[in-house]
């Protein structure tokens, strides 16, 4: 008889190091001091799953480790080759995609002379063991963290379903409350497998959960059932679909969970085991059930994070929606637009909270006079309610100082000390005020289509891009101004903001920009290195080349994702292109002389015709410009003219209207009785798509107003007339004097 330990040679074969690690019902592998992989026995390849390509030198992340915890595994690393011991939970995707948790022990590995020349590393599935109370706290803080990172219920949702589908269930169904319907979100199963039609409920379905259905118990009573085993219990079924499928599949065990917080329930998770995979246990048991419901708990507290943020989103983005200029902008004559506004991502992960996507960045396209173009772009720094609340005061401001059409420098210069008066009061403990404005980057720019004249001024804010010929350049700024709200004082805004006009050349795009396109989280190449300012913009200029010919649309969406890395602050982008061709134009001085009113309307009359303005729109215009001109001579002259010795070309005016020509454009002195001969006036006729625009230019100061005509009173209707007739008219100053315009549309209801 053999002494107890001794073995046969046969025995002592099968006993090998080798052998037994080709047994052994854990991972084993073993890397050097580079993390190169020197062995791994047979568990380990089933556990991490191989690799379809292993590389001559495989390292140590290959076994999937996600990139989350690479900076954990390498702190483990060094700690272990000091000759220290580490155990804990990765997270770790194998080869077929599905996600596990494996607990893992790392320990030095010696060398006869003691030095340590690698790591010994062992690792489980955890919770497959019988050591599932210690992997308990390092699985729920793992959740945990996984959970805490998400702020969108949809992300939620699936890093849920990623976390317990395959690892603790082949079934998860998530079904949240939608008011007093509870509606599945959830619908995953173990890889290469779906429900078949008309079985399970799909996603989006409205869930019925019979009364005493095993479900329904863990709704009402708000706890967490556990089924053992279905073969040993008998729930009423949701239906005979269901109930034949789950036969099919072997259904063996299920947990359902209620999603609690804040006393409400915001829904139910449902895990299930069946005969699809083969599993040490296919059963769950009464410690499965409580860290389920442990898990449940922080899904719930997740969710109710997450549904709160998506309504505080959609506060903030419907806040913002109706500060920025409704969609879609209005179709321009010579001019295409295409605009784009994208939130921040949320800050949560910068220490700050969580905070609103809603910023100061804005845009607006502004309709001016005789077809002419207001184009604005502007950041108010900061972020949240308080610089959306002042973006859109400055943008109702703008739009309201634009429609004087005064030069863009002089509408800054107004914006600006609207900056300083919307300033929250702020007083020190003597009494001094210390308010201080908003710090607010902003171009103004105003385009004529026909001229293809580009006026601007800018307050700090970066100059547009010029797309055109293949070459995408910084439109040229000779005078870049303070931002609005930090001029210094005794400076007035007149000397900081300066007017500059350009050409912009024919099918040339402006792309105007907040900084938030350029200013992104950035994207760290292998050595660590971020790129460069200069970098960054080389890479969007190229991108947006490579769009020159496209539609604005296309250039919008190309300069959006140029700049690799995520939005770090809201961002606004506005493209513009000029017509390719000229648009139509008449123009004509004429001598401020009653006999030219009939010269006038003739000349209006055969560019209608030309234009192919229809007979009814034409002859409404022609009646206008008579009126128009008419008060420009009589208001050039030195002496009033007699009406009833005024020469007009076709029937009298008074035998068209009824109403007379208006006597007074302001309140100048009476006039003698002889003509200026020397006086000017200018017809500039317009055509647009849908309109056209009429223009006398006069060199009088003075700016129209409608007057209140008496009941027997000669004059005083003229600009009533206009007002009643045309869809727009005004008048704005110019260098040598005035400008009187109107609009008439072309097309007849």
């Amino acid at each position: 008889m053999k002494r107890w330990g001794d073995l046969s040679p046969e025995t002592a074969d099968h006993l090998t190091a080798g052998s037994v690690l080709d047994h052994a019902e854990m991972a084993v592998v073993v890397t050097d001091r580079f993390s190169n992989i020197l062995y791994r026995n047979p568990f380990a390849e089933r556990l991490f799953g191989r690799p379809a390509a292993v590389a001559s030198r495989e390292q140590a992340f290959s076994l999937g480790v996600m990139e989350k915890d690479h900076p954990l595994a390498g702190e483990l690393a060094k700690h272990v080759l000091k000759g220290g011991v580490w155990e804990g939970t990765f997270d770790v995707r194998r080869g077929d995609g599905t996600m596990i948790y494996v607990r893992a022990q790392a320990v030095p590995l010696r060398h006869p002379s003691g030095s340590v020349s690698g790591i010994v590393i062992t690792a489980r599935e955890a919770m497959r063991s019988n050591e599932r109370e210690k992997d308990r706290f390092g699985l729920l803080e793992r959740i945990g963290e996984r959970l805490a990172g998400s702020l969108y219920v949809e992300e939620t949702l699936k890093r849920v379903a990623e976390m317990l589908v395959p690892q603790f269930a082949d079934h998860c169904f998530i079904e949240l409350m939608e008011g007093d319907r509870l509606t599945r979100r959830v619908s995953t199963h173990v890889q290469g497998w779906s429900p078949p039609p008309d079985t399970w409920a799909p996603l989006g379905a409205e869930i019925h959960y019979p009364p005493g259905h095993y479900a329904d118990i863990a709704l009402r009573r708000q706890e967490t059932v556990l089924v053992e085993d279905f073969a040993q219990t008998n729930y009423p079924s949701p239906g005979e679909a269901n109930t034949r499928l789950a036969a099919e599949i072997g259904l063996t065990s299920a947990i359902v969970a209620p999603l609690c917080v804040r006393g409400e329930t915001l829904g139910l998770m449902y895990l299930g085991l069946s005969n699809l995979t083969d599993r040490r246990s296919p059963h769950y048991d009464a410690f499965d059930r409580d860290f389920v419901g442990a898990i449940a708990t922080r899904v719930a507290v997740a969710v109710d994070n997450a549904l709160l943020f998506e309504e505080e989103r959609h506060t903030a983005e419907s806040f913002q929606k109706y500060l920025l200029p409704p969609a879609p902008l209005p179709e321009l004559d010579g001019l295409e637009i295409a605009v784009r506004y994208y939130p921040a991502a949320p800050l949560a992960s910068h220490g700050q909270g969580i905070q609103t996507q809603v910023g100061g960045d804005w845009y607006d396209v502004i309709p001016l006079s005789a077809g002419r173009v207001g184009i604005v772009i502007g950041d108010v720094e900061g972020r949240g309610a308080k610089a959306a609340a002042v973006m859109g005061q400055l943008r109702a401001a703008l739009r309201a100082f634009a429609q004087d059409d005064k030069p863009p420098a002089e509408i800054l210069a107004k914006l600006d000390e609207w900056t300083r008066i919307i300033a929250t009061p702020e007083r020190d403990d003597s009494g001094t005020d210390v308010s201080v404005p908003p710090i607010v980057t902003c171009q103004y720019l105003v385009y004529d289509a026909w001229s293809r004249q580009l006026s601007f001024a800018n307050a700090g804010h970066a100059p547009p891009l010029l797309l055109h010929n293949g070459v995408c350049r910084e439109l040229q700024i000779e005078e870049v101004g303070q931002p609005l709200g930090v001029r210094a004082k005794g400076m007035h805004a007149d000397l900081v903001y300066k007017e500059e006009t350009r050409t912009l050349p024919p099918g040339a795009a402006l792309v105007l920009y907040t900084d938030g396109l350029v200013d992104r989280r950035p994207v760290r190449d292998a050595d660590g290195r971020a790129p460069t300012e200069e970098e960054t913009f080389d890479i969007l200029r190229g991108r947006l080349v490579q769009e020159s010919g496209s539609s604005v649309e296309r250039i919008a969406d190309a300069a959006t994702i140029a700049v690799p890395g995520e939005i770090d602050d809201d961002m606004a982008i506005l493209v513009v292109r000029s017509a390719p061709d000229d648009l139509d134009v008449e123009e004509r001085t004429f001598p401020a002389q009653p006999i030219m009113v009939g010269e006038a309307r003739r000349m209006a009359l055969d560019a209608f015709t030309g234009w192919n303005v229809p007979e009814e729109r034409a002859e409404l215009a022609c009646l206008l410009v008579s009126e128009v001109v008419t008060n420009v001579v009589l208001h050039a002259a030195t002496a009033s003219v007699p009406r009833r010795e005024l020469p007009m070309d076709g029937p009298s005016l008074s035998s068209l209207s009824s109403l007379s020509f208006d006597e007074s454009w302001g309140d100048g002195p009476d006039f003698d009785d002889e003509v200026t001969a020397e006086k000017e006036f200018t017809l500039r006729l317009r055509r647009g798509r849908d309109a056209v625009w009429v223009e006398v230019f006069d060199q009088d100061l003075r700016l129209p107003r409608i007057r209140s005509a008496g009941e027997n009173d000669e004059g005083g209707r003229g600009l009533y007339l206009v007002d009643q007739l045309a869809r727009r008219w005004g008048s704005r100053p110019t260098k040598e004097g005035k400008a009187v315009w109107f609009e008439i549309p072309t097309k007849t209801r």
